[in-house]
């Protein structure tokens, strides 16, 4: 009975010990959620809000979409920018056709209807996989780019095809300055980022790892592949839909096809290899990266005097050399080498 005991208390012992660093990072990560809520807006200048931090953070948001879907899932997708674009088109119509609605219900729908892309072109992965079904996701994107070039009505018959985002206006209150946008866009991303964290902690999480590791094995034990990929592909085009709608409303200011080109895909594919595979931080911190990188470069290259040639090229030389480098020595990306640092300071002095 004793040893019984002991080794009752030991466990309970143990499980007070990963306590602690669970409580700590939430405590970190409630310390910067309120540094970049009440800190950062009144230090940073407009152009570090409009340039860097609120395309920061759309672009996590869409990358965390595209995790959803490739990293949990394990479905993968070249189009992206297609669902972003669904999304931002999509919101742009029903503020316009719709009177007085509400501007974060037009998102919400503008990702509704971006998920009914997805599910629509999510169709082909009950049958293909792999390379297959990266190059039926690549048709999505350039199919959804002639839609909207080719059918006037969805750019309001625009003779250029670029229009005037409507201005974002919520319970009489307007977004019209960087900062209020940077903290619109922030309060969007951490929702959703929280809901998407506690989504794959649940049943639907699992399920979507279950068809990642092994989808014969997951159908084996009664996992349902169709609905399971379906909603992997409405979850992840919800996610870039609404991406997409305030990339259009709080970043550009205007809804245009050619702002969602197949390079734009490309990046936020860029960003989860980088960032880390099948990690929600990852997202983030691939978005960082990707977004201060070209800015980093661009100092280099001035501060070197290098010629216009070799500058303009710089950006996808080091890009391409970055993803062959995570690719084959660390493939879980950024967010695992966050990880490893962060072990080995919680252990630092006495790693023994």
């Amino acid at each position: 009975m004793f040893y019984r005991e002991a080794g009752q208390f030991k466990t309970s012992y143990q499980a007070d010990g990963q306590i602690f660093p669970i409580l700590q990072d939430r405590l970190a990560l409630l310390a910067l959620l309120a540094v970049a809520i009440v800190i950062v807006p009144l230090a940073a200048s407009p152009y570090v809000l409009s340039a860097i931090l609120i395309p920061f953070l759309i672009f996590s948001l869409a990358a965390l979409g595209l995790n959803i879907l490739t990293g949990y899932a394990g479905q993968l997708s070249l189009g992206t920018a297609a669902f972003m674009a669904a999304g931002a088109f999509a919101s742009y119509n029903f503020i316009l056709r719709i009177p007085g609605l509400p501007v974060l219900l037009a998102f919400v729908l503008g990702g509704l209807s971006a998920a009914l892309v997805g599910i629509a072109f999510g169709l082909p992965s009950l049958r293909i996989r792999g390379f297959y079904l990266a190059a039926a996701t690549l048709a999505t994107q350039f199919f959804v780019v002639w839609c909207l070039t080719k059918i006037p009505y969805l750019t309001n018959y625009s003779a250029s095809g670029v229009i005037t985002a409507q201005p974002i206006v919520i319970l009489g209150y307007a977004f019209d300055t960087p900062d209020r946008k940077y903290l619109l866009v922030l309060g969007v991303v951490a929702v959703m980022a929280l809901l998407a964290k506690n989504m794959i902690r649940s049943n639907v999480g699992r399920s979507w790892m279950a068809v990642r590791d092994m989808d014969v094995a997951a159908e084996v034990i009664g996992f349902r592949l169709m609905r399971t990929k379906l909603l992997a592909f409405a979850v992840s085009s919800f996610y870039c839909g609404v991406a997409g709608a305030l990339y259009a409303y709080a970043y550009l200011g205007t809804v245009e096809p050619e702002a969602y080109n197949l390079d734009l895909s490309f990046r936020i594919l860029f960003m989860i290899i980088i960032g880390g595979v099948g990690s929600v931080l990852g997202s983030f911190l691939g978005a960082a990266f990707i977004v201060l990188l070209p800015v980093l470069l661009n100092v280099i290259a001035h501060s070197l005097a290098l010629p216009t040639s070799v500058a303009s090229n710089l950006e996808l030389m080091v890009f391409g050399a970055l993803i062959i480098f995570f690719l084959i020595v660390e493939p879980h990306g950024l967010a695992r080498l966050w990880q490893i640092g962060k072990e080995k300071l919680r252990l630092w002095p006495f790693p023994h």
